[in-house]
């Protein structure tokens, strides 16, 4: 039994053969889904998802990227999404510096918002974080993100920054980019990540792993970074398999 922590099964790189994805995902022990809503558009997609199939579950958020259109409007919905009985965690939120479309400023007041809704609400938080690790975890302290803890999304960074984020109360988790023969820190950084607060993701259609890389992923092959992980821990893939999806179904308190 495997569970993907975060994915994307809404975007329209599946319009074509969703159900057909879906169904790939639970041939290949695939039993649990946390998928994604992170702006105005994705997130009644992924709750609507959620209320269609059983095992899938959702995230509410808004993404760093799309900060700058999020209005006090959207915070007070996100608020009021938070009690749906499939919604798990507040996410993806963070902040993201190689993409230029919204200003730093914006981005950094719209995930302290999402962290204090979050704490408002007890839910946990989905973090995205590119080229902003310093950043991301100051705001974390700040906002005493430590009270719901959460998930640092396809983890990039290094290991000094992850042990930070594990004081933090939260989890480590990889997705394709592990798997690549040239990922030397991913894969360093895996080896050091306690077991307890190791999680494997896909970000599905997107970071397809090893040896689908440039195509679209699938949250079928989160059992590819499963593999990858267990090799890097010297266990078997069942334990593995074992571990994250505890792992997961602590975190998001799923059933």
């Amino acid at each position: 039994m495997l569970i993907d922590t975060h994915a994307h099964l809404n975007a329209p790189q599946f319009d074509e053969d969703r159900h057909e994805v879906i169904a790939r995902a639970q041939e290949n022990g695939i039993r649990r889904i946390v998928n994604v809503g992170f702006n105005q558009e994705t997130i009644p997609t992924s709750l609507a998802l959620a209320e269609q199939y059983e095992f899938i579950y959702s995230t509410v958020g808004w993404h760093p990227t799309d900060a700058k259109d999020m209005t006090e409007e959207d915070l007070a919905w996100l608020e009021s999404l938070c009690s749906h009985d499939k919604v798990v965690a507040i996410g993806e939120i963070g902040l993201d510096y190689y993409w230029d479309t919204s200003p730093k400023d914006v981005q950094d007041r719209v995930f302290r918002e999402q962290i204090r809704l979050a704490r408002r609400v007890g839910l946990p938080i989905a973090i995205h974080n590119r080229d902003a690790h310093r950043d991301v975890v100051q705001t974390l302290r700040e906002e005493q993100a430590a009270q719901v803890g959460g998930v640092m999304h396809c983890y990039s960074g290094s290991w000094e920054t992850a042990k930070m984020c594990l004081d933090m109360n939260f989890y480590i988790s990889f997705g394709g980019p592990v798997t690549f023969k040239n990922a030397k820190q991913p894969k360093e950084v895996l080896e050091k990540v306690p077991l307890d607060r190791l999680l494997i993701e896909t970000d599905a259609p997107y970071l397809a792993p090893h040896p689908y890389r440039g195509k679209r992923n699938e949250s079928a092959y989160v059992r590819l970074v499963a593999e990858t992980a267990a090799e890097i821990k010297g266990i078997s893939v069942e334990e593995l398999a074992e571990i994250t999806t505890r792992n997961a179904m602590e975190l998001f308190r799923m059933t």
